[in-house]
Formats: C-alpha cells, sequence, structure tokens
C-alpha cells in the first residue's frame, strides 16, 4: 500500500485568472487556470498518478481496481465521493445554485452538491453572495429574475483570509473576484445558473442560465452567519490543528505543521492531503504548495515533517 501523489487537471473558464500558475506553479497550455481539480475521479476531468507502483495510471482505475482504498464510510456511497478543488477567481462567477442529492439523482443520476470554501487569499475587498439578506417565497425569487431585480435580495459577506464558508445544496450563492479558495465538495458538476452578469462565452454566445432548475432547487432563506468562521485553533506538539467543517459528507481540517509528527488513515476513511503553503515531507515523498496526496484507508501511521500548511479532508 502506498500513498498517492496526484497529478492536477485544469480549466479555463472565463473568469479565472493566473494565480495557479504564478504563486503554485502549475503548468498548462491553457492561457487562463480558473480551477485546479486537484482530487478528482469523473468522466469531465480525474488525476492521474505521479510515481511510484500506480504511476501514470488514471485514478479512477487505481480506485477500482482497488475499492478498499476508499475505506467502509466511502462504500456507503456510489461513487467516489469527494471532489476537492483550487479556485483562482480573477472575475465574478456567475450567481449559482446547486441541486441536494433527491433532486441531482433524479434528473442527472449523480449527486447533488454541498460544498465549503476556506478562503486562502483574498482582495481587501473581496465578497462573495452567499444566500438572501432576508427570507422571500420562490415566486417573489422567480418574479425577480424576470424582472432582473433579484441581486437586491442577495446576502453578500466580505470575505478574509482564513474564512471558511460552508455552502449546502440549495444555497444561492457566488465566488467574487479578487479571491483564492480551496473548495472541498461532494463528487458533483451540476451547476444552475440564474445571473451571469451578461457575459458572453467563448462561442461568442451568452453562457446558458438555468432558471427553472434553479427555482425548483434553491432554498430563499438568509445563510446561517456561524458558517463563515472556521473552528478554534488547536496547538500540539510540532503541528497546529483547526477544525474547518464536519458533516455527515465530508470532514476538512486545516493544519499548520511545524517539525514532525504522526497522523494515521484508519479503515473507515482515505485521506485527502492538499498542500497550501510551504514545504516538507510525508513519509518517502517530498511535498510542496500545490502537491495533492490521498492515503488509503488503512494506511495506518504516516509521519510528516517540515514546514508547511495543509488541509486534510476525509468522508
Amino acid at each position: 500500500m502506498e500513498i498517492l501523489k496526484l497529478k492536477p487537471i485544469f480549466k479555463d473558464y472565463i473568469w479565472g485568472g493566473n494565480r495557479l500558475r504564478t504563486e503554485f506553479g502549475f503548468e498548462s497550455d491553457y492561457d487562463i487556470m480558473a480551477e485546479a481539480w486537484m482530487l478528482a475521479s469523473r468522466e469531465d476531468g480525474e488525476n492521474t498518478v505521479i510515481g511510484g507502483k500506480f504511476d501514470k495510471m488514471p485514478f479512477s482505475k487505481v480506485i477500482e481496481e482497488n475499492p478498499d482504498f476508499v475505506g467502509t464510510r466511502g462504500k456507503d456511497f456510489p461513487f467516489f465521493p469527494l471532489l476537492i478543488k483550487l479556485i483562482d477567481a480573477k472575475n465574478d462567477l456567475s450567481v449559482q445554485v446547486h441541486p441536494n442529492d433527491e433532486y441531482a439523482m433524479k434528473t442527472k443520476g449523480e449527486f447533488g452538491k454541498t460544498e465549503c470554501w476556506y478562503i486562502l487569499d483574498c482582495d481587501e475587498d473581496a465578497e462573495i453572495i452567499f444566500g438572501f439578506n432576508k427570507e422571500i417565497s420562490s415566486e417573489e425569487f422567480k418574479k425577480s429574475v424576470a424582472d432582473k431585480t433579484f441581486l437586491k435580495y442577495v446576502n453578500r459577506e466580505k470575505v478574509k483570509k482564513g474564512d471558511l464558508f460552508f455552502i449546502e445544496a440549495g444555497t444561492l450563492h457566488a465566488i467574487g473576484k479578487g479571491i483564492l479558495l480551496a473548495e472541498i465538495q461532494q463528487n458533483s458538476n451540476i451547476t444552475y445558473r440564474v445571473y451571469d452578469y451578461g457575459r458572453l462565452g467563448t462561442d461568442g454566445k451568452p453562457r446558458p442560465l438555468h432558471v427553472k432548475n434553479a427555482i425548483e432547487v434553491t432554498n430563499c432563506i438568509p445563510p446561517k452567519k456561524e458558517a463563515k468562521c472556521a473552528g478554534e485553533i488547536k496547538k500540539f506538539d510540532n503541528y497546529s490543528k483547526q477544525s474547518l467543517v464536519n458533516c455527515d459528507l465530508f470532514i476538512a481540517d486545516k493544519y499548520t505543521v511545524n517539525g514532525q509528527f504522526a497522523l494515521e488513515a484508519d479503515e473507515s476513511s482515505f485521506l485527502s492531503i492538499l498542500i497550501t503553503d510551504g514545504n516538507g515531507r510525508i513519509e518517502n515523498i517530498d511535498v510542496k504548495k500545490g502537491d495533492s496526496l490521498f492515503v488509503p484507508a488503512s494506511f495506518g501511521k504516516f509521519t510528516l515533517n517540515g514546514n508547511f500548511d495543509m488541509i486534510v479532508s476525509r468522508v
């Protein structure tokens, strides 16, 4: 059993920038690097393994041949459960919403999309759209979209480095310009756009909106304010740990490593490790900012050493 280092894949969405290239050292033929998919097993994008006995293998093939790698909790999901991204929003993303599992399974045959955002960096005046500023009815929502007044109902939140937002399925949202973040989410790519600032796609036509679907799945209520903050930072020998999210779909914690300590992957779940700053070593693998590792379930204890920040996710 080995710890796998994963090669990211990239998306060149029109709102993206260049920070994934300049700050993380990623290489791509794309002029725009909007997203880096750091843990992905999907038809529309998946990682390959770098080095070891699975070198150059598609990640989905590794999991298919080694189903125990996902762990006992992972086996409860019909598909590989997580999708983890780095997102560079040079410009505003569309105002959008994602469906819950029931709606998504019925219409698309895959998961819905609950996600969380951890703000890695942002401009001083950066903000997101996060739910509504007051409760409205679905009919009011529909009417405001039709007469182009619905933006007056959205809740805008100023953001700062280190903020955490938990975006449940059905929550209207949009990442604003000038934000760099890590996204941990259900393995789904279903997005219903409500508003897109009149932008044109690469084909020169307005990007499609999905208003009917959005109205059917949106919870037209204010957000839960406590979802803005990550947990208390707890300090230990050679590292600190901060809980980001703990729900029935996934768990994510932020670690700051300053020296050597050990973690453990038990039989219940794999661990996904995303290095967000610094460098060091995990077992026999040198790691740096932008690296993504997959630790199979039941791997047991493994050693980390160096000076780096990481987000560790599991189910």
